[in-house]
């Protein structure tokens, strides 16, 4: 399964949230589960318990900075099936690559 996670502390002291962001981060880097991170949500990849083990240890790291958390969350489940992390980035641009070509 894919599930595609965005955290956000609230009651913070600050507006600021990139130190929860990091923390939370950090989390899913060291769950050594497949992960990638852009500018709005942190994507994972695993079986149901690995994912959502990573998602509460993420939000518990969140939590330390605020006194309330903000969890978004997609999952796309698809049982029998692994490196989609990857694969499904690949299968877009070979159809980009198809669509682009005139023969």
């Amino acid at each position: 399964m894919l599930v595609a996670f965005s955290l956000a502390p609230s009651g913070a002291p600050t507006d600021s949230v990139h130190d929860a962001v990091a923390a939370a981060v950090r989390v899913v880097r060291e769950s050594g589960l497949p992960n990638h991170t852009d500018s709005m949500f942190t994507t994972i990849e695993g079986d149901w318990d690995e994912v959502f083990a990573v998602v509460k240890a993420a939000a518990d790291a969140v939590g330390a900075f605020g006194s309330r958390v903000s969890l978004v969350l997609k999952a796309d489940i698809r049982p029998g099936y692994s490196g989609e992390l990857t694969a499904k980035l690949d299968r877009l641009e070979a159809a980009m690559e198809q669509s682009d070509d005139p023969a």
